[in-house]
């Protein structure tokens, strides 16, 4: 089964940069409307680790079928909407059965 895995927003908190994080010279290289192909469940090839971590559990639920998240909390009952943990620069991901 293949999900696909698009990305749907890309917030940025630069306060929050200011007052917590160290410089860094390389963040996130991920951008608004980029596509993946998950096959099986598997992480697609490109997609951040930690990411990925963060919806690697509903990928994998909806290639074994389930879904209605949360009892009705997405229009699409085969899919889901879901945000990495970079607590700066956040990237919201709608990943949906294809």
């Amino acid at each position: 089964m293949k999900i696909r895995i698009t990305a749907i927003r890309k917030a940025s908190y630069p306060d929050l940069m200011v007052k917590y994080e160290n410089p860094i010279e390389h963040t996130c290289d991920v951008l608004e409307g980029q596509e993946w192909i998950s096959i099986d469940g598997r992480c697609p090839e490109g997609m951040c680790p930690s990411a990925w971590g963060s919806m690697r559990e509903f990928v994998e639920a909806l290639v074994r079928g389930e879904g209605n998240f949360y009892d009705g909390w997405m229009k699409n009952p085969n899919s889901a909407m879901i945000s990495c943990n970079d607590g700066f620069r956040p990237v919201s991901f709608y990943i949906e059965v294809i």
